[in-house]
């Protein structure tokens, strides 16, 4: 969580918790990938609670800057890449398949724009308000188109799966994404990740359906 080291240790590990109850639950290998992505949102939450330790005393800066870039990385490389990929393994419909490869390509030059940014550019987090704030120095040539890109990328594919309830999951991360967006737009790396990771919960549900047989009814 974004708000202080505690929450973002204890938040971390409750996710991880459930992170590992969805991998345990999940049984079928074209879900694997997408029943792994609250153990990254784990790993997320647990590395920004470093950022505030080493935000908050002096002597740190080695944690401040691997706790920093490993938050980043799963943030702003890993998601656009990860959602798209694994909606698409677990989509059956083929058609829908090859609509969901281009939201894939979109997720990895969205992920390369960013991970350019990450290598090449210092960024400086920063506790403000409550909240951490991660201000880079690098350009800002393209980077509203690429919000743009890393916003389809994570969000459309959730509503074009014909898997079932996953565009329940699409609604509330933009939703989330909003919220954030309104409220807390200095801070969206952070405060959209705490969003993002409340629902984890849902794929849980999600995975823990796909396990069910689908209900046939039988017309005469």
């Amino acid at each position: 969580m974004c708000f202080s080291a505690g929450a973002s240790f204890a938040g971390g590990a409750v996710i991880t918790a459930i992170g590992v109850l969805t991998v345990t639950k999940n049984r079928k290998p074209s879900g694997r990938l997408f029943a792994s992505m609250p153990l990254i949102f784990g790993v997320q939450q647990i590395s920004e609670g470093f950022v505030w330790v080493a935000l908050q005393s002096s002597g740190h800066e080695l944690m401040l800057s691997i706790s920093a870039f490993i938050f980043l990385l799963a943030a702003v490389v890993i998601w656009p890449v990860m959602v798209p990929t694994a909606v698409y393994l677990m989509e059956r419909e083929k058609r829908m398949k090859r609509l969901l490869l281009l939201f894939v390509g979109v997720g990895l030059l969205t992920s390369l724009y960013y991970g350019s940014r990450l290598l090449f550019y210092d960024i400086e987090p920063m506790i403000s308000h409550h909240h951490i704030k991660y201000v880079g120095d690098f350009p800002r040539t393209f980077a509203t188109s690429a919000f743009a890109a890393y916003l389809a990328a994570t969000l459309i594919p959730l509503f074009l799966s014909s898997v079932r309830r996953m565009w329940i999951l699409g609604v509330l991360m933009a939703i989330s994404c909003l919220i954030t967006g309104i409220f807390f737009k200095e801070y969206l790396t952070s405060v959209w990740c705490f969003f993002a990771a409340v629902i984890s919960i849902v794929i849980l549900w999600i995975i823990v359906a796909e396990r069910r047989p689908a209900t046939i009814i039988a017309t005469t």
